[in-house]
């Protein structure tokens, strides 16, 4: 049988506290300085992470000789230097809206039963780009690049909610915006009411709209800007999305959004 031989850390790489500390102190002020949009002072920051002034002076002129803080003259204040700017920027670049959401969509199958999509919208689309399908004999499937109209899907009810009355009337008289089924919304006044209670519970319903018999729940994953990436729903026949699973089911999206939203990095409207 093949061994593992596992070598003990040189005693000379092994963080002592005092290093491990400095790092979470410098991440204080880094934090304390993210939340001000003008600039603190010295003081300001010292008040704000509760650090003497001598350690958070040492901090800052060790920051600044990497730039992840800056000194502006003009306000005698402190901000956050273009260092920070270009890891967070690496961290979007590197971000994958699929690998990060491919978790969160299994877990929404095996706490829902459903099978679990995620979405984008491809202008008067949503495209669909992961999917966890369910156990369940007879299931929804929407396999990765198929469409549905963003007018008749809870995934894309959720981006219109986020857009202004222009907008939402612009795709709903858009040409080749067809109703798919009796149910599919189609005149403006209904689908802003039907906006803002997307608005209230941060999810949405497609009840039939876009094919009879099929019911889904969908609630948007967001940006750092508060802007919908897309969506993340459950879908199933109505045999088992009754009435009184709706509810349930939505409150369940909408925290599974909230979490993956988190995860990217996004800001969870309020």
């Amino acid at each position: 049988m093949n061994t593992i031989a596992i070598s003990k850390p040189d005693k000379s790489s092994v963080e002592r506290p005092g290093q491990i500390q400095s790092v979470m102190r410098a991440i204080s002020v880094l934090n304390a300085l993210a939340a001000s949009n003008e600039g603190l002072t010295l003081t300001e920051i010292s008040h704000t992470v509760t650090l003497p002034l001598s350690t958070v002076h040492r901090l800052l002129t060790t920051l600044q000789q990497t730039r992840y803080v800056r000194f502006d003259t003009d306000r005698s204040a402190w901000q956050i230097g273009v260092t920070c700017f270009s890891v967070g920027n690496a961290f979007l670049r590197s971000r994958d809206l699929v690998t990060i959401t491919r978790p969160y969509l299994r877990r929404l199958m095996e706490e829902s039963g459903e099978t679990a999509n995620l979405a984008v919208r491809d202008n008067l689309e949503m495209v669909y780009l992961a999917q966890a399908e369910c156990r369940e004999m007879m299931r929804a499937l929407a396999k990765p690049g198929a469409r549905v109209p963003i007018a008749g899907s809870a995934a894309g009810k959720t981006l219109l909610a986020r857009m202004s009355e222009d907008d939402v009337g612009r795709v709903l008289g858009a040409p080749g915006l067809n109703t798919r089924t009796r149910k599919t919304i189609d005149a403006l006044p209904r689908m802003l009411k039907e906006l803002k209670q997307v608005r209230g519970r941060l999810y949405a319903i497609d009840d039939e709209e876009h094919a009879v018999g099929l019911r889904c729940v969908a609630a948007a994953v967001f940006d750092h800007l508060g802007e919908p990436l897309g969506a993340i729903s459950v879908s199933g026949p109505t045999a088992r999305i009754t009435d009184d699973r709706i509810a349930p089911l939505g409150a369940m999206v909408r925290d599974v959004a909230r979490e993956a939203t988190t995860a990217l990095g996004g800001a969870w409207p309020d």
